[in-house]
Order: C-alpha cells, then structure tokens, then sequence
C-alpha cells in the first residue's frame, strides 16, 4: 500500500509538471512502467484529479488518451495576519493547485477585535463557498510552536491553538507560520537558486518591534522552539520601551538596527541580507551597512538590499508552503464527505 501510494503522487507531481500528458510519456517520466501508469491515471481521473482531453494525434497506430491534471480539483486558502497601529487585518487568497488565485480580499477589524473567532469566521465563510479547500494556512506576526502562536504583536491571538481548531472543526491540513519565515521563504523560492544558499529577510514596522526570517543552506531556521529570528530580544542592554523608542526615532534607528543586523550577520553568516518594513527608507540600506561595518570586516559582509515588495514574497511563500503541505498529507486529495 506505502508503494502504490509513492507511485500514486510521483505520477501525481509528474502529471503538475508537465501540464498534460499520455500514460506512456508519464511511464517515461517517472519510470515507472506503462501499466502501472495506467492503472494510476484511471484512480486518480476516478477520484476527479485529472481531465481527459482529445485523443493524441495518431501517427498509424490506435491514439492514445491525453490527461491532464484538474487545478481545481482542490483548493487552499491563505491568511496572512498583520497588525497595524490603528487596526489590524487579514489578506487572504484562495488558490487553486497552480498556484493561481480564485478570490482575493482583505478584512480590517479594529484591534481588540482581532482574535481567534475572526479568523474562523473568515474560515468558516471560505469553506462554505468552496468545499474544495483542503487546506489552510495561516501567517501571524509572532512566533509559533507546534501551531500555537506564544509571542505576538496581537496579544489576543497568544496560546490560541488555531491550528488543531481550524483542523478539528474541517478536517483540512493546517499550518501556522511566523510572517518572516514565509517572507524569508516566499523570497527564496523566487530566486530560483542553483545552490543551497543562506539568506535573511530583517523587518523594521512602525508600531511594532523587529523580526527576522532566516534560510541556512536551503532551509527555514526556526530553531528549537520556533523563536529563532526574534531580534527583538537580542541582549542590547535596553528595555523593551527603550528599545521601541529608539527605532522610532530616526536618529537612533541606524545605529540600533545595525547592532540587530550584526548580530545576525555574525551567528549566520548569510549570503543576502534583504531590509524590509515602513520604517526603512531607501537610502537607509547603505547608511546601516555602513554601521554594521564598525564591527564586520568587508569580508563576511552579506549583499544588502532593500525588499520592495514584502508582502507579495510574503503571500508566495504562505501560498507554496500551503501547497506542499498537500503533497505530504495524500489523505487530502480524497473528497471530503
């Protein structure tokens, strides 16, 4: 059973892959041999997994069938929770298995008002409309261990279990995950690298205190407890207010940023560093890796660069995570009853 359901999802990712395809060309992809094949395609267009489109094109012999995979057999839904300073709110997407959104949107709500039960009436509402979720993933400002949010700019989001919650009631994978590793990994995954690279995204937002995303050799670092990445208790021998007060004010930002960066620099020695937040202009890329040099030789200096736009790594990585939680969880392709 383990192997025919190995075979089942090579098919399956080979099939995404190559768009559409004959049993024989998908026999040579993957492999595996052509009656295997068959009897896959035929489950998985049973299960409504693929389409059958025209005939190929016979060259003398009997045309073979061409299948391709249905995008929509299933979908996910994505959330990505920010806080602001005045309210707080929740972008969201609903993505078909291309990656391509059906319905896009965003809820404000004021700020005592931001709390589990506006989430799962955003879920709830989403699932009514499209039964074919068979997915959910959720980006919160704050860290998160074992889907359980225990540090957060949202305090009534703080030891609310939304992962078990949201699974419990649909029975839908869950993810839960801090926004700059889905930031650090939306970024990465864009790149497209060659190599297994390091790489760190640092955000600076006005109303809240410092995060980083950090990918070592490939992979999202989030450390024991899933509290890697939160500079904003680096030792730097100030109070949290002081500290809050001090990257508000431009004339002690760099220097306090830069103190930040350095410390991650050292500890991961990155290939990139990306600056990102309404609280970093333009010209303060340079201004803060001048800084970092009064302690980091030229040498171990990352390539600095401004995130122009942190939201859309931010949705992509929610979004690619999303769908590769599907491909580890083969239950989810089944219809739900």
């Amino acid at each position: 059973m383990r192997v025919k359901k190995m075979n089942q999802e090579l098919v399956r990712q080979t099939l995404k892959t190559m768009r559409q395809g004959t049993k024989s060309m998908v026999a040579q992809a993957t492999g595996l041999s052509v009656a295997t094949c068959r009897s896959i395609l035929l489950d998985l267009l049973d299960a409504g997994e693929l389409v059958e489109l025209d005939l190929e094109e016979s060259s003398g012999g009997r045309p073979a069938q061409i299948y391709k995979y249905n995008e929509n057999y299933s979908y996910i839904v994505c959330l990505m929770v920010k806080a602001g300073i005045d309210q707080h709110s929740i972008t969201y997407a609903v993505v078909n298995l291309a990656g391509e959104a059906v319905e896009k949107g965003c809820e404000m709500t004021e700020l005592e008002q931001m709390n589990d039960a506006f989430i799962y009436q955003l879920i709830d509402r989403l699932i009514e409309n499209y039964p074919q979720i068979r997915a959910v993933g959720i980006g919160v400002p704050g860290a998160v261990h074992q889907g359980v949010i225990n540090v957060s700019d949202i305090p009534n989001l703080v030891h609310v279990p939304l992962a078990a919650s949201i699974r419990e009631k649909h029975g839908v994978e869950v993810i839960v995950e801090n926004d700059m590793n889905l930031t650090v990994y939306g970024l990465y995954q864009k790149q497209e690298y060659e190599d297994e690279k390091s790489i760190v995204v640092a955000t600076f937002i006005e109303g809240s205190f410092p995060g980083a995303g950090i990918m070592i050799d490939g992979h999202i670092h989030r450390g024991n407890t899933r509290f890697a990445g939160e500079i904003a208790f680096l030792p730097l021998g100030l109070t949290h207010d002081e500290q809050f007060r001090q990257l508000h004010n431009r004339d002690t930002f760099h220097p306090l940023a830069a103190r930040a960066i350095s410390s991650l620099i050292v500890v991961m020695n990155p290939e990139t560093l990306a600056l990102t937040g309404n609280l970093v202009q333009p010209a303060d890329v340079d201004i803060i890796r001048n800084e970092c040099l009064k302690y980091i030789p030229e040498m171990h200096m990352p390539q600095f660069r401004l995130l122009d736009e942190p939201d859309e790594d931010y949705m992509y990585g929610l979004i690619t995570m999303t769908l590769e939680s599907l491909s580890y969880s083969l239950e989810l392709v089944e219809k739900r009853r």
